[in-house]
Order: structure tokens, then C-alpha cells, then sequence
């Protein structure tokens, strides 16, 4: 069943995560695995959401009555309702009504949207700023929005002058009613850094509520794991190299019963005499961040949080983002541009969960 909402603005360019579902990887395989892969058969759904697609794998035993058709209709459906509470493009969705409205008003929203606001706040407030859903205002004078426009520098007082506008402590939450309220009259919401995440977590809840305990659920790159795949083994999944010429593979992540998200640097940026400037936009500065950082890959239990603090972390950069993970315990792979090519460096925690013995 195809989609006919439109999608969830995407502003940030996520780094693109290859599915190596059928690969066979050295090391990976044994005589028990095989007998295993006899016993599972290997089912998948996919299908167009968020400006992007899904991909659903779901191994199930052989007698297991799993009907496609009507569990694809019911994740066409769940996520029908996440865009049409989170999606800036759709102007009757709840997130637009609330964008719309005049300031100082408590809006009715629904509880997940709430949700969403609430951990994408609580994350700005962790951050200090680096991780803010507001910041559109700052990612279109940058040219990086809908609207992109000639590439051209913006003016210090058009900064400073979107800056007023960007602000995550300009949003407030309650829970009982749920509702939002905003504190100044230009400040709108942007869910694009977290709704995704989100959105795989409430398909992978979906599938768990018809008893299926395999499965790798994927949207515009993010992803949530449990149980096995077709050979019995963790779901194997690759992160893309940092180059925007080609897509190969840069390592491999083992994944189950954990969620994974990416955001990467090195695709959406534009050059204006020579200096380039990124897409990902600082929300503390009003400027495209500077640091080598490429691209960095976060492992965690909920794929809502993986999505968003992959991208607070890209705003850090290599060594605050580095040094913020490790005093988390954040599951943090970063991918760092030198001069000698790329480098990687894994916080204490990923080592912790999947070790480094990853590599292709």
C-alpha cells in the first residue's frame, strides 16, 4: 500500500547504513548456522515513508502464520499516524498546527508526540544546546533547507538575527494533558533528528505484539535488531565509508536486541571560494560545524535515542563528542577525516557491546 502523505522534512543527511542481510562474511558461517538457516524461512516488507523507505526482515519458523499483506497494512498504517502527528511538510499534522499557532498557548498534542519532544528536549538540556530542534531556522539561511536556493554566504546580522529564533529552551512540555506550548512567536519545531528513530521503535513494538521475536527494522537508515536472522546469527550490518564519490563498506556491526542510528557529514555541504561549509549546522554558533568528524554511529536499546544523539554527537565533533560519549557510557563509533585518510575511535562502551574485531 503506498504512502500519500507527504514526508517528515528531512534536514540532516544521514550516513547511508548497507544491509548485508544475504552477505556472507569470513569468520561468520559454521555447520551449525547452516543447519540452523534450514529450519527459518526469510520474509520482507518495504515501502515508501518519511521522504525516505523502510525496510522490515522478519525470520519466522516455518508454521508460524505470519499473513504479509495485513501486517504490511498495519505498519503502512502506524506510520501514516506518526507522520501525521510529526511531519512539518503536512500542514494539518499536529506538529504543524502547533508550529502555527501564536505563542504563550498550551496546544493539544498527542501523547507521542509528547514523547518525542520530551527526549529530544531532555537531550538539548544534556547537550547544552548541541542537539536542538529548533534550529531550522538557522539550517535554511545555510541553504540546507526545502528551499535550498543559490549557495551563497549568509550576513553576520541574518545570523544573529535567525539565532534569536533558534532555542530549544522556547518550548515547553506537560505531560497530563499532553501539550506544547511556545515562548516566542517564530520558534517552530523540527522532528526529523528523532521522528525516525522513533518511528522504528513503534514498528519493532508492533511486530513484537504479533510474537515475532526475529527481525531488523530499518527507516532511512536507522535501524532496531532482536533475535537472529536467517542463520541463526546476529543481524550483520555495515556502516558506509565517509565518500561521497562511491558507497562501500567501512565496518561491520553485529547487531541484536539493540537499535543503531548514523549521521554522517560528507554528502550535503556546498564550497564558496575554495571553503567548504557542512550541512550540519551548530545551533550553540549559527554556523556549519568545522571540526573532521565524518561521520559517527551510535548503538543503544531505543533507536530514538540512538537517531538523535548520533546527531548531537556530530555537532560535538571528534574529541567534545568523544569525551561526552565516554562520560554517558554512549555506545559511539567515529569516523575521522586526517590527512592520512580515515581514522576510527570507538568509545569504551561500544568496545563493551560489539567489541572492534568488525572490520571487512
Amino acid at each position: 500500500m503506498m504512502i500519500s502523505v507527504k514526508p517528515i522534512q528531512v534536514r540532516l543527511c544521514r550516513a547511508a547504513v548497507l544491509l548485508l542481510l544475504g552477505l556472507t562474511l569470513t569468520g561468520c558461517e559454521s555447520n551449525q548456522s547452516a543447519s540452523v538457516a534450514d529450519k527459518f524461512r526469510k520474509q520482507q516488507i518495504e515501502g515508501p515513508t518519511m521522504g525516505t523507505s523502510y525496510h522490515i526482515t522478519i525470520c519466522t519458523w516455518p508454521d508460524d502464520a505470519i499473513k504479509k499483506q495485513e501486517l504490511q497494512q498495519e505498519v503502512d498504517h502506524l506510520l501514516q499516524e506518526i507522520n501525521q502527528q510529526m511531519s512539518t511538510y503536512i500542514k494539518t499534522s499536529e506538529l504543524s498546527r502547533f508550529n502555527q499557532a501564536e505563542p504563550d498557548q498550551w496546544i493539544e498534542v498527542s501523547p507521542e508526540v509528547v514523547t518525542v519532544v520530551d527526549a529530544g528536549l531532555a537531550l538539548s538540556k544534556e547537550s547544552d544546546g548541541a542537539f536542538d530542534m529548533t534550529v531550522g531556522p538557522l539550517v535554511n539561511l545555510w541553504h540546507f533547507g526545502p528551499d535550498p536556493g543559490k549557495k551563497t554566504l549568509p550576513a553576520v546580522d541574518k545570523i544573529e538575527a535567525a539565532r534569536k529564533k533558534v532555542g530549544y529552551h522556547h518550548i515547553e512540555v506537560q505531560h497530563e494533558p499532553p501539550v506544547l506550548k511556545k515562548l516566542i512567536p517564530d520558534v517552530y519545531l523540527d522532528l526529523s533528528a528523532i521522528a525516525k528513530g522513533y518511528a522504528v521503535d513503534m514498528v519493532a513494538e508492533l511486530l513484537e505484539s504479533h510474537s515475532i521475536e526475529n527481525y531488523l527494522v530499518e527507516i532511512g537508515g536507522e535501524m532496531r535488531a532482536r533475535g537472529h536472522n536467517d542463520r541463526g546469527l546476529p543481524w550483520n550490518v555495515g556502516i558506509e565509508k565517509p565518500v561521497s564519490e562511491t558507497r562501500v563498506v567501512q565496518s561491520v556491526v553485529p547487531l541484536s536486541n539493540l537499535s543503531m542510528a548514523t549521521s554522517g557529514n560528507y554528502r550535503n555541504f556546498f564550497e564558496v571560494d575554495g571553503v567548504s561549509y557542512s550541512h550540519t549546522i551548530d545551533p550553540r554558533t549559527g554556523q556549519p560545524v568545522k571540526h573532521t568528524l565524518a561521520s559517527v554511529t551510535v548503538v543503544g536499546e531505543t533507536c530514538m535515542n540512538c537517531d538523535a544523539t548520533a546527531t548531537c554527537l556530530m555537532v560535538l565533533g571528534p574529541e567534545e563528542g568523544y569525551n561526552w560519549a565516554k562520560e554517558r557510557k554512549i555506545a559511539a563509533y567515529f569516523i575521522v577525516k586526517t590527512e592520512n585518510g580515515f581514522q576510527e575511535h570507538y568509545s569504551p562502551h561500544w568496545r563493551e557491546l560489539l567489541g572492534e574485531e568488525n572490520k571487512l
